[in-house]
Formats: C-alpha cells, structure tokens, sequence
C-alpha cells in the first residue's frame, strides 16, 4: 500500500557537513567543494535513477550543480551556517518511474514558487538489502532565494521557529495532496495521509526512527541470517509495535465486517419496512376507495328513496285532488239534479191550479 512520508533536515557546518558533499552523493556526482578544496566523487554510486534542478525562472546558472552549491557555501560566512535544507519523499511503489519523477518535480516546483529557492533533486531506487517498494526522493534546496544574478536573502520563514513548524506542515499537507492525485490520476485505490495516528483517530501505534546506525545494522544482519529476529534494541521495539499493530488491525477488521454485516441487515430490515409501510398505504388507501363507493352508493340509495317518497307523495296528493275534483263533480251533479227536480214540481202544481 502506498505509504507517506517526509522528513525535512538542515545541511550545517555545525555538524561538519558540506552541501556540495550532501549534492555529489545524491545525485550520484563529482563535484569539488571550493571552500575546502576537496572534491566529492559519487559518480560510481549505485540506485540513483534521476536527477535535476528546478529553479526560479531566470536563475538559468543555478542548472549547474558544481556552480549552485558552491554559490550556496560562499553565500555563507558563519562557522555554524545552515547551507542547505535536505526533504526526503517516500515515492509511491504503485507508480512508474516517469509517474514518480513527475511527483517529484511538482513538489520541487512547489518549493520554488512558495519559498524563491532553488530545489535540486536526486530519485533513489529500494536499496538492495531493505523493502524492494522504497523508492524515494532527497530534495535539497539552497536556504536563499534565487534569482537571474545569484544568491539573495534567507528564507528566515523557514528558520524561525514561530514559523517554521507551520510551513513545515503545509508544505506536508501539499506533498500528501500531491500523491493523492497522482494515484488517482493512475487509477490506485491507495491514499497516504500526513496527519499522524492521533489527528487521525486511529489507535495504531507509530514505529520509532531507526537512524542510520541501527539501520545499517540490522541490514547486515538481514544479510548474514535472513529473516532473523530484529538485533537492535530500537528494531525489537518497533517489531514488537508492528505486531501490535497487526493485531489491532486485524481487530478493525473484524469490526468493520460486522459493522457492515449489521449495516447489512438493517438496510433490508429497513427495506422490508419500508415495503410493508407502501403496502400498507396502498390497503389503506383501497379501504378509503373501498368507504368512498359505500358512501356514494349509500347516498344514491337515499337520493332513490327521497325520489320515490317524492313521487308517492305526489301520487297520493294528485289522488286526493282528483278525489275532491270527483266529489266536487258529485256536489255539482247533485246539486243540479234538486234543481231539476223543483223545476219540475213547480210546473206540476201550477197545472192544477
């Protein structure tokens, strides 16, 4: 998996160390240290894949690299001079070689731009002997800023501790943004991180720094009895951490299945309610449709019964006005009939007379 990692040290004479040196090494080249007079041949050096120089635009002498670093040491005068700052990259396995040196130059440039230095930069194969995946990079950089005539004032940001923890961690935060979107871009599922284990929330445990000597033996005790226990106090440490590691791992594992497992359950669980919720909406709503056509059909019925209770009742008024009509008639008939008969009588009796 893709693994993070930078580190940022300074190049000092108070440590007895010359950037000229630090440079030939790392880039795998003769150079010749003009203050000391010496000359530092690593042209033999093995597993040194790429170099180069990125520099601010018109510092075309910086290209140079013989010319760059003794520009950096005469540029200094103090016995205890910071003549250089070293930045050491672990490089994603996962990428080629032009992908990784392509990495290796954007962060380079970043440097440039934000700080006006110049970055010189040296890519190093796995060594034989450690973890084939280890491939890295040794960024030096001069602690001036350059420009068309040379060398010009410090990058005190960078010295002052008020500030320089903070750009320290930007510039950690830029490098891990950078692999990411390289992997990315090559379609690798990895991410690397710069927070440490806390800032993460994750309970694994850091591995302590091995340093150059416990590294080396180590190695050479890999050499003689591969696969052998660690020899070193420091390499115990870390191999009892890693194991520690391993188990916690192993346990977030197993938590992350069964979380997923139950997140599994309580999604068809969810699922399953939420299909007996919409059956349960669609009965309800058949069993509305179902009360509404009893209602309509209820009050069509006492629409029917009213309608009918209408018409009797007006077949019976219309019978009971016929009837009076009828008895009216019958008054009437009778009533001409007692005048016929009187008529009739007072003819008679006027005959007799």
């Amino acid at each position: 998996m893709a693994i993070y990692h930078l580190s940022v040290k300074s190049i000092s004479r108070s440590a007895g160390r010359s950037v000229v040196a630090a440079a030939a090494y790392r880039a795998g080249q003769e150079l010749t240290d003009e203050r000391q007079g010496m000359t530092h041949d690593y042209s033999r050096k093995k597993g040194v894949e790429d170099a180069f120089i990125v520099a601010p635009n018109g510092a075309d002498w910086a290209q140079d690299r013989n010319a760059l670093w003794n520009a950096a040491e005469a540029a200094e005068k103090r016995k205890d001079a910071k003549t250089g700052r070293e930045y050491e990259l672990a490089l994603p396995a996962e990428l080629d070689a032009g992908a990784r040196a392509a990495l290796a130059r954007d962060f380079a440039a970043e440097l440039v731009a934000r700080y006006g230095v110049v970055a010189d930069v040296a890519i190093h194969e796995p060594g034989r002997e450690g973890d084939n995946r280890n491939h890295h990079a040794h960024i030096l950089t001069t602690t001036r800023t350059a420009g068309e005539d040379g060398l010009g004032a410090k990058t005190r940001v960078l010295d002052v501790a008020s500030t320089a923890s903070a750009e320290i961690e930007h510039m950690r935060g830029v490098w891990a943004r950078q692999v990411n979107t390289a992997l990315e871009r090559h379609q690798v599922e990895q991410r690397v991180d710069h927070r440490s284990f806390e800032r993460q929330g994750k309970e694994q445990e850091p591995t302590r720094h091995m340093g150059v000597s416990a590294t080396a033996l180590e190695r050479q005790a890999a050499r003689e009895i591969p696969g052998r226990e660690p020899v070193t106090d420091l390499g115990k440490q870390n191999a009892e951490i890693r194991e520690r590691n391993r188990v916690l791992e192993t346990a977030r594992k197993a938590v992350e299945k069964a979380q997923e497992l139950f997140s599994g359950l309580e999604k068809r669980a969810r699922l399953a309610v939420g299909l007996a919720r919409k059956i349960g909406q669609r009965m309800e709503r058949e069993r509305e449709a179902e009360r509404q056509r009893q209602e309509l059909a209820r009050q069509a019925e006492i629409r029917r019964e009213m309608q009918r209770q209408a018409e009797q009742r007006a077949a019976e008024e219309a019978q009971k006005i016929a009837e009076m009509e009828r008895q009216k008639q019958r008054q009437q008939d009778a009533e001409q009939a007692r005048s016929r008969g009187l008529s009739r009588g007072r003819r008679g009796h006027g005959t007799i007379c």
